[in-house]
């Protein structure tokens, strides 16, 4: 195998990477072909924007987060607007709806800023990394309404083939990560075994959703190798060449990208 795969969502920002994450960044430079950071409010946009300076493979996305919109101000979208002219800035993102937990912000606040942050990623001209979880029916609406002239990837994809067959309509890509080893994640295989190869991109979620066989340990970028392998093991098809697809796909859809 040769091909270095491209983790589109990996969140290095994380307290779980504050003991040695100099060190994994220096080892993922040789291991993968690139990584995006994604932000989930200010501070975390901002660290994501630092690394994408300092390491060559690190590209940024900015955005707030679901679960954070409480914090979020007006005044918070001009920022991310001003922030969006980094030429490493790639995505607004990670962005969207997040139902799983009924009491940290409320829904329609949470489709308030939603929409807001997809006006802006219209007005700047740059794709959206979609965080739906619990959440696909108003997602859809959402998007049938107010998604004209938008690109973008539904990160972690947890949606059924049917949804996916809408999204693809609308032209997104859909991201795949260590939720599609798991031993019960039979219908996010089925959706990958479904989607064309032009529309897949591989992620992690670090340091979250570990794929099997290190399910319960920290997830890091590097993994995004076996999450692909297993892709190939559910289509069928050569690992090296779903890997290339995939980085090209990267590239096709954050054209920022080098």
């Amino acid at each position: 195998m040769s091909a270095k795969v491209f983790d589109s969502h990996a969140h290095m920002d994380s307290d779980y990477f504050d003991a040695d994450r100099e060190e994994v960044f220096a080892r993922l430079g040789q291991e993968i072909a690139g990584m995006i950071n994604p932000g989930c409010d200010n501070e975390t946009s901002l660290k994501a924007i630092t690394y994408a300076e300092t390491y060559a493979f690190v590209y940024a996305a900015i955005g707030w987060h679901a679960q954070e919109v409480l914090r979020m101000k007006d005044e918070d979208l001009k920022k991310l607007e001003e922030w969006s002219q980094h030429p490493k800035v790639v995505a607004i993102g990670e962005i969207g709806l997040d139902y799983y937990y009924d009491d940290s912000a409320p829904r329609d606040l949470q489709k308030k800023r939603f929409i807001e942050q997809l006006d802006l990623a219209r007005k700047v001209d740059l794709p959206v990394i979609i965080h739906d979880r619990d959440a696909h029916g108003d997602m859809l609406d959402i998007f049938h309404n107010e998604g004209k002239g938008l690109r973008g990837v539904f990160h972690c994809y947890s949606g059924s083939v049917e949804m996916a067959k809408e999204l693809l309509k609308m032209g997104f890509y859909l991201g795949f990560g260590g939720s599609s080893t798991f031993k019960n994640a039979e219908k996010v295989r089925s959706v990958l075994k479904y989607v064309p190869e032009d529309r897949i991109l591989f992620e992690t979620d670090s340091p979250y959703l570990t794929p099997v066989p290190y399910r319960g340990k920290r997830n890091n970028p590097a993994l995004t190798l076996l999450v692909a392998q297993n892709a190939a093991l559910v289509r069928g098809t050569d690992v090296d060449a779903l890997i290339e697809k995939s980085t090209e796909n990267v590239k096709k859809l954050f054209q920022k990208i080098i």
